[in-house]
Order: structure tokens, then sequence, then C-alpha cells
């Protein structure tokens, strides 16, 4: 069949009308992907992000200690970011996410400042302290009567003390004190040698505490329980590691013993003291003891008893966290040792019954000295009167 000049035109006019459309529709795709791509990687750059990036550059010459003020700015700078461009409605986000603001800090609550507690009997590191005051004086009598209820669970030291005012100074209340105070605090310790407090005994002392302020129309604010024992372990844990008595022994020379006359003599000739425990103790100009001397054996050294003792040697120790300086309370223990021995005609030996070495005994004071900075880094100074309470 012949085709016609018309059916030629029609077709020619389809074909340039499909062209027309299909171009259109390119050249408006290409025009919406370059919209996006302006929106969402040609806009504004992220300020964090680049920051960030510079600050990792920059050191890059030169390694920054992160905890180096001078390294820094004294001026505190917030982020900022610049204005986010204008997303079409389909692609905004439902929610932005919002970082949480830093916690303010507590303002101090009325009453004792606890700042101002003797750290012989309340230390914030190593007691558990709870504190509340009332409006008009409370006897002695009546709290020591509200807390006698619960107080004999304490498995370790409880001390309360108060003031008339607050200016006043702390004094520890006991069972027949006869003063009437406003403001109170009740101190239990966390840690002595025997361990960490428990989970037990920190629930019964502060709902003690609470029912006693309840008693007396006192408002009070309570520790959390858990925080307060998951601090006492902490707390043991550190002082377990520390809590090291280096121990140096004097035996008789050729195996025999050392009468008991003589001892007494030559320790007392170095300056050693017979204390009521049973021990010699070496003691500084302040009457801090600085080491001990004992028996070896299993009786203890009595005034009365010492006249017919025999024993096969002696040990001379360092409790090391309970001396101020360890290194020197060493060195007086082993010139003490080494004056003893010659004495007494001993020899010198370790914990193993074996002649003490020079490489031992400078082990010895090296370990010393690590362990009482290790305390020292723990905020626990040697000897002190913290020392001293969690080391007892």
């Amino acid at each position: 069949m012949a085709i016609s000049e018309l059916q030629i035109a029609l077709v020619g006019a389809g074909v340039s009308a499909v062209v027309v459309v299909w171009a259109y529709n390119t050249w408006q795709e290409r025009k919406h992907r370059k919209a996006a791509e302006s929106i969402f990687r040609g806009g504004q750059d992220d300020a964090l992000l680049d920051g960030a990036a510079a600050g990792a550059h920059e050191g890059d010459d030169e390694e920054r200690d992160p905890y180096d003020r001078d390294a820094f700015d004294h001026e505190r700078r917030e982020p900022h970011l610049p204005p986010a461009p204008e997303l079409p409605p389909e692609l905004k986000p439902v929610a932005a996410f919002v970082p949480a603001a830093e916690p303010l800090p507590v303002p101090p609550k009325d009453g004792p400042q606890l700042s101002a507690l003797p750290a012989l009997w309340a230390d914030p590191l190593m007691d558990c302290i709870v504190d509340f005051s009332t409006a008009e004086p409370i006897p002695a009598a009546a709290v020591w009567a509200a807390q006698a209820t619960w107080a004999g669970e304490m498995n370790k030291p409880l001390r309360w003390l108060a003031r008339g005012s607050s200016t006043a100074d702390w004094q520890l209340v006991h069972a027949h004190d006869a003063g009437s105070y406003v403001q109170w605090a009740a101190s239990l310790q966390l840690v002595n040698r025997q361990g960490a407090i428990s989970d037990r005994e920190v629930a019964c002392f502060i709902d003690g505490v609470a029912q006693v302020a309840t008693e007396v129309g006192a408002a009070i604010d309570l520790p959390e329980s858990d925080e307060t024992v998951m601090h006492a372990v902490e707390l043991d844990a550190i002082c377990a590691a520390v809590d090291i008595q280096f121990v140096l022994h004097i035996v008789e020379a050729s195996g025999g013993v050392f009468a008991g006359t003589k001892l007494r003599g030559v320790a007392e000739a170095s300056g050693l003291t017979l204390a009521n425990d049973g021990c010699f103790h070496a003691r500084d100009q302040d009457g801090i003891d600085l080491f001990t001397l004992c028996n070896m054996g299993q009786e203890r050294l009595e005034p009365e008893s010492i006249k017919s003792l025999a024993t096969h040697g002696m040990t001379l120790s360092l409790d090391v966290p309970r001396v101020a300086d360890g290194a020197v309370a060493f060195d007086q223990m082993l010139a003490s040792a080494r004056q003893l021995s010659k004495a007494l005609g001993g020899i010198l030996v370790d914990a193993q019954r074996a002649p003490l070495a020079e490489a031992m005994i400078t082990g010895i004071r090296a370990k010393t000295i690590e362990l009482q900075q290790t305390m020292r880094d723990a905020g626990i100074e040697p000897g002190s009167t913290r020392a001293l309470r969690l080391f007892s």
C-alpha cells in the first residue's frame, strides 16, 4: 500500500514530539540533581568536624599533652554552627538530636560544713558521713539512746560528733556526754585492715541515722548506699595493694638460742622500748613507731617472763603504710638489726632464713619507696592520721 505525504508528515511530527518530551525530562532531572548536590555537598562547612580536623593536622609536627593546660586558650570558646541551608519539605528531618547539657553544680546545703570536721574522726575519703541540724539544742543523751538500737551492728568504728553552733568546735560525743547540740554528724569508717564494710552495714547505718534525725525532728540528706559501698570496695583494693610489712630475722649463728636477759639488755641499749604488746618498739622523737622487734616464736616478751626466755631468733618488722618516711625507717631498722646481730652473736637472715644479701636490702628499700608513692598518688600520706586509721 502506498504511503501518502500526509502519513509521512504525521509520523515525523510524532517522532519530534517524543524527542522533545525526552529532552525536557532529561533537563529537569539534571536540574534537580544539581540542586540536591548544592544542599548536601556544596553548602556550608561543619564547624565541629573541621575544627577537629584542623586540630589533628596542627598536632602532626609536635605531639601535645592532652592535660597541658598551657597548650589551650584560657578563654572557653563554645563551638558555633553556621545556619543550615533550607531543605525541601520532603527532606526535612522529623526531629533533631540535642546533646544533653552538663549538670549544674549543686549548691552547698545548709547545716554543718563537713570540711570543718576533724579528719581524726570524720574523713570524707574513708568515712561515710551523714550530718543534720536541729532548730533547738538536742541533748547528747537523747541521740545516744536513739542510735543504740542499731549501732552495735557496725563492725567498723562509728563516731558521733556535735557542736553547739556553726562557729563552735566539733566534739566527739560519748555515752555520758551531758551537753546539748544543734549540729550533728555521724561518721562510719568504711575500710580498715579487716577489709571493706559490707553493704548490709552501710544500709543499716544510713537507715539508722535517718531514724535518729526523724526522732529529733531534723531534715537530713542521705548518701546513696550503692555508691558508698562501691567507694569502700575501691578504697580497700588500693589499701590491699600497699599493705606490706617487711621483716628481717636475727638467728643464733650456731643454731643455739638467745637468752632473754641478754636480749633485753642489748635491745634497750639500742634505744628500743618494751611495750605492752610484747614487742620492743623503735620510736621517733614524736613517739611514732618506726619498727618493732618481736620474738620469732609464739611467746610474748613480757618484763617478767623475758628473764627466763630462750629463743631461737628475733624478728624486726617495718609496717610500710604506718611510717612517714619508709626509706629512712628501713635504714634505721637495718642499722639496728646489724647492731643487735653483732651484740647477740647472731646472723641476719631473710624470710627464707637465707643470709641477707645486699641485693635483697636494695630491693626492699626500693619497694618501700614505691609502695609509699602509690599511697601518696591515692591521697593517702604514709604515717598520717588517715593512713593510721586505714591500716589499723
